[in-house]
């Protein structure tokens, strides 16, 4: 157990290292100061520039980022569709794939289009070299790339500079963000054995004389880039769990790394947009409490095991069911919490086989969706948390609510509010009408004396693939047979809404917030860089997260847990 924790403590302890550093150079970029990438990306930006008709220094009102996002994102829909559905008669297709089903199609390019990833499909035996890379490579890009964008827009809105352009903020993100970060990591997840290669499914005769196909194929730059944009999408069905993707602990320490690092360092780039390191350090070392705490739950659960299982052997071991042994429980539990965390949706372990700890600690990321939160949009639901709380806390202390010196009115508290609730209403509506015709949506009916899994772990598998898609997450709890129509058109409806009516509401509230003439502070303006103010913003966070989602927790994990300790299979 302690050689476990160690290597969970290590990995945090490289993530806190490498925060300041990369939040510095995320601020340098964005405010538009000197890097060293300047003399090689500068040209190429100026072409960029050139092609999308847009001025470097042309800032945008909210309505017009908006619009940029939205039509930017449809352009781009559009055009991955297209490349997937004639996938059949375009090139690096050794198998000589067909196009997938419409559905299938349509599911897979919006949920690459909104950061999600969710996969209905097993991406070696559906998608060709040419539509993994040229068509889902590029949405990951622009995806993360979008949401990094948005996210730097809100920063700016909230400390009074203009919004900035789409145009630029999503070429910047691209070229001296993800780009260069991700030849890097591509390049050393080649040398620890990660295949990046054009060649045909590889065949070999085994042992025993029989015949055994072996899938392979530009995986390095697809697996660097589905890690650290938080997409998640796997190459291979089986994820981060296959060792073409995951081969060993270097490169599953390189992967989390990956998935923590823009997240975390961006809450640093605030700090240095408001002049203000302290409450910058304040939100990373509460949001890092929680993450912690979770974790921990997550990690213990999983190292106790299965009391029935423990029982029927007599013997105390680990809950080892769907993880790999080269990465075992400590690892697979903290990467669960990591990637559910992020948003990523990477798993290298089955989700499904986690005790209830872990079931209960990975929904509630989901449902959070600021531990650490997705590529940029994160961090802008943890400072609407942080809007709500000054709100709240004003109110309660009689004081004008003031954020930066910006007074906190109707406008700003209806589109916080937006935010807030859209999620809920893209989980538990759909939720429930799946749930309500169990054998005809919901599951698959279950064999002739079928006693699996029990009603509560179902109830969690249908709510967790709605709050996955909501939360741009892509991660999902096996056995829905989700590969229907119902699913793969229902889940489009929560990606679409968890995605891009937040987006818009960040962008009108950031914009608000910039129009707002600024108040000189006075003795009795409440301050939100304290420890006491911090604590009580992960106060509302729990309690307006936790108790808009409690019943589903209590019907899922919770009931699960008592289910699984009085020892009922």
């Amino acid at each position: 157990m302690g050689q476990g924790f160690f290597q969970i403590g290590l990995t945090l302890c490289i993530v806190i290292a490498i925060t300041p550093l990369l939040g510095r150079y995320m601020a340098r970029v964005f405010l538009g100061e000197t890097t060293l990438l300047d003399s090689v990306m500068n040209p190429i930006e100026q072409i960029v520039y050139a092609l999308a008709g847009t001025r470097k220094k042309n800032d945008m009102t909210g309505r017009q980022y908006a619009r940029a996002v939205l039509y930017t994102n449809i352009m781009m829909g559009v055009m991955v569709f297209v490349l997937i559905s004639f996938q059949k008669f375009l090139p690096w297709n050794p198998l000589g794939l067909a196009a997938p089903r419409w559905d299938i199609t349509l599911h897979t390019t919006i949920s690459f289009l909104t950061n999600t990833d969710q996969q209905h499909y097993s991406g070696e035996t559906t998608l060709s070299y040419f539509s993994q890379t040229a068509a889902l490579v590029f949405l990951m890009f622009t995806s993360a790339a979008t949401g990094l964008a948005v996210g730097i827009a809100f920063i700016r809105g909230l400390t009074g500079r203009p919004l900035g352009n789409f145009y630029v903020d999503l070429t910047r993100s691209i070229t001296r963000i993800l780009l260069p970060i991700s030849i890097v990591g591509a390049i050393a997840l080649l040398a620890l054995g990660v295949p990046q290669t054009l060649d045909e499914t590889l065949k070999v005769t085994t042992l025993e004389g029989a015949t055994q196909y072996i899938a392979r194929g530009p995986v390095a730059s697809f697996e660097i880039i589905k890690q650290l944009g938080e997409n998640g999408g796997g190459f291979f069905s089986m994820n981060s769990a296959h060792p073409f993707e995951n081969p060993n602990a270097a490169t599953n320490l390189i992967e989390i790394i990956a998935m923590l690092s823009i997240p975390t360092a961006l809450i640093y780039t605030y700090g240095l947009f408001a002049n203000n390191t302290k409450q910058a350090w304040l939100l990373f070392w509460m949001v890092f409490a929680i993450y912690a705490v979770l974790v921990s739950v997550t990690a213990v659960g999983e190292y106790q095991g299965n009391p029935i299982v423990n029982n029927t052997l007599g013997l105390e071991q680990p809950n080892l069911e769907g993880k790999e042994v080269r990465f075992g429980w400590a690892q697979t539990a903290f990467w669960a919490i990591t990637t559910t965390g992020t948003m990523c949706g990477a798993v290298n372990g089955m989700l499904d086989s986690f005790m209830p700890p872990g079931g209960f600690s990975t929904l509630l990321n989901l449902f959070l969706q600021i531990v650490w939160g997705g590529q940029g949009t994160g961090t802008a639901y943890l400072f609407i948390y942080l809007i709500l709380t000054v709100f709240l806390t004003g109110l309660m202390v009689g004081r004008t609510p003031e954020f930066f010196g910006r007074k906190i009115e109707k406008r700003e508290i209806v589109l916080a509010s937006v935010v807030l609730l859209i999620h809920p209403i893209a989980v538990l509506i759909p939720s429930a009408i799946a749930l309500a015709f169990p054998n005809t949506l919901a599951f698959q009916v279950p064999p002739p004396g079928y006693t699996g899994s029990p009603e509560f772990h179902n109830i969690s598998r249908v709510v967790y693939e709605y709050a996955s898609a909501s939360a741009n997450n892509g991660s999902g709890l096996e056995g829905l047979g989700d590969s229907t129509l119902w699913w793969n058109l229902s889940t489009c409806f929560s990606l679409l809404v968890g995605r891009y009516i937040p987006i818009i509401a960040i962008v009108l509230l950031a914009d608000s917030m910039r129009r707002k003439q600024p108040v000189p502070e006075t003795p009795g303006t409440l301050r939100t860089d304290s420890t006491l103010f911090t604590t009580v913003t992960a106060g509302v966070i729990l309690i307006l997260g936790v108790l808009t989602f409690f019943p589903v927790l209590a019907l899922g994990p919770i009931a699960e847990g008592f289910n699984l300790a009085s020892g009922v299979k």
